[in-house]
């Protein structure tokens, strides 16, 4: 039985509200995110600084993911929302004072991009711990399946919008319009109830009350009794250090491999996005096969399949490529989509802070470690070799899952927990395991 208090019967309102501030919101991150970027681009010109930011910004979810889901778990959802959105607000505002007044430096950039993945790291465990209190468990696929599509929406037009923004605006417009942004996600959640964990007698005792440290490890622990979500993050981890590389690496396969540019890049990325933006509303339509396990373990081979393919390609076969990529973009929403519900529905409520970070963190974890094999190893095997062995080894996986028990059963076998985390089992690419 659920520990939570009673969903409103018409949650869709409520929901809803919160949810459309938060997709008003990622349209801003995202703009501002891609100008940061850019600055540090045309400032710098630098291979070495866009790599410093880019770990500087999964750094906090890495570090802190287990500290951070035992506090989620302890406070008000609500609260951690509005203070992590006002936060990164902030952060917002002073760069446009900073851009403003001509005083900004590549450090500047540094704190900021670490300041708002601190704020991220908060805010995302604590609105999808919120999600599966408000949402009914038969529409938690077809929520899935919504933000995978505002995602694929956003990979599509966030890097135009960013740019085209930026032949309008001066940058510290571009950050006072993600403040802006930011208080239509804000604003709601002065209004709207959020269900909230009931507490046990013994979380109320000041006798009983457990330290921090115990919470942490409760949440470890509760993770690796549960055989099958050990064993998705496990596989979660494999596939995004197995693959991750092969699409960091995309623009040297499409100028050395297909001998194209800017314009044959963007096709690519393109198509990713339109894909992913397809299969997510396919999912929000159909909501997937009953078993839910199945819909994902599918959308894992296929997407294996895919990426396999954008390696076989010929250097002729620019167009077979972008017809793989787009496949296996469709295919990330159902693989993560349903494992999302799955777990939603599954996860103790007042476990999910720590299990939404503790998967964040492994999952993160894969990417600067991978990238650091990558370069040296494409180096001598060639870059289509990380296509091939990684989309093999995915869609090996996907078929292997198939005869685990402890995987296809993973909606049953839950050691009596009753309640979320999103394992990512498909690539990170244009997915964020931390949202905003």
């Amino acid at each position: 039985m659920e520990n939570v208090k009673q969903r409103s019967p018409r949650w869709q309102i409520p929901f809803f509200t919160i949810w459309a501030g938060q997709q008003v919101s990622l349209i801003g991150s995202h703009v501002a995110q891609f100008a940061l970027v850019w600055w540090l681009t045309e400032a710098t010109g630098s291979a070495t600084v866009l790599a410093t930011a880019t770990l500087v910004a999964i750094l906090p979810g890495v570090i802190l993911g287990p500290f951070v889901g035992a506090l989620v778990d302890r406070w008000d959802r609500r609260k951690v929302m509005i203070v992590a959105d006002s936060f990164v607000a902030l952060v917002s505002a002073w760069l446009a004072y900073l851009f403003w007044n001509g005083s900004m430096s590549v450090w500047h950039v540094y704190v900021a991009m670490l300041a708002r993945s601190l704020g991220g790291a908060f805010h995302w465990p604590a609105m999808q711990a919120s999600t599966s209190l408000m949402v009914p468990k038969a529409h938690l696929s077809r929520v899935a399946g919504l933000n995978q599509t505002m995602q694929g929406a956003l990979n599509i037009v966030g890097p135009p919008l960013g740019a085209i923004l930026l032949g309008v605006l001066p940058l510290h417009g571009i950050m006072g319009m993600d403040v802006v942004t930011a208080a239509f996600a804000i604003s709601p959640l002065f209004f709207v109830v959020i269900p909230q964990p009931q507490k046990t007698d013994a979380v109320d005792s000041p006798l009983l009350k457990s330290s921090l440290g115990q919470d942490m490890r409760a949440g470890l622990r509760y993770v690796w009794e549960w055989p099958g979500l050990r064993a998705a993050l496990a596989m979660a981890m494999v596939i995004n250090f197995v693959v991750n590389p092969a699409f960091s690496l995309m623009p040297l396969l499409v100028t050395g491999h297909f001998e194209g540019g800017a314009l044959q890049l963007g096709w690519l990325e393109s198509g990713w996005g339109i894909g992913m933006l397809l299969g997510g509303l396919l999912l929000s339509l159909w909501g997937g096969f009953r078993r839910r396990v199945y819909t994902s373990l599918a959308g894992l081979v296929l997407e294996g399949m895919s990426v396999m393919l954008i390696g076989l390609a010929p250097g002729n076969g620019f167009w077979l490529a972008l017809a793989a990529i787009f496949v296996a973009g469709f295919m990330n929403p159902l693989i993560n989509g349903p494992f999302f519900a799955i777990l939603q529905a599954t996860v103790a409520p007042e476990m999910q802070g720590r299990v939404f970070t503790l998967a964040g963190s492994l999952s993160q974890a894969m990417l600067p470690l991978s990238l650091a094999v990558a370069g040296p190893v494409a180096d001598v095997v060639g870059i289509r070799a990380w296509y091939v062995v990684g989309g093999a080894v995915f869609a090996l996986m996907g078929v292997g899952a198939f005869f685990v028990p402890v995987i296809v059963n993973l909606e049953q076998n839950h050691n009596g927990h009753a309640g979320t985390v999103e394992p990512q089992l498909a690539v990170d690419k244009g997915v964020a395991v931390a949202a905003d």
